[in-house]
């Protein structure tokens, strides 16, 4: 897989990073040489390979899944800044 610059600048505009014309085919040869690299990475045979989120043996903790104080919604909503009901009132986002 190969990136061109207006790829380049499609992702920096994405990221909202300003990159500058002279720096495009710099910031192309980089992005490149990761995507090359990734590709390496896919050639590696991984069968049998269990996977893993540490590379030393842990067991996460856990606690019970209990409520505590959802049963009272006046307590709840005591400090909220506007309700309606037993509801949280937020202002509109979305038109």
């Amino acid at each position: 897989m190969s990136v061109d610059s207006a790829t380049v600048r499609r992702i920096a505009h994405l990221a909202r990073i300003a990159v500058a014309d002279d720096e495009v085919e710099h910031l192309r040869g980089e992005i490149n040489s990761i995507l090359a690299f990734v590709e390496q990475l896919s050639e590696v045979d991984v069968a049998g390979v269990e996977p893993m989120t540490s590379v030393t043996p842990m067991v996460m903790k856990k606690r019970a899944d209990e409520v505590t104080d959802g049963g009272d919604a006046d307590a709840v909503l005591r400090n909220a800044p506007a309700r309606e009901g037993n509801f949280f009132l937020v202002p509109k986002v979305v038109e």
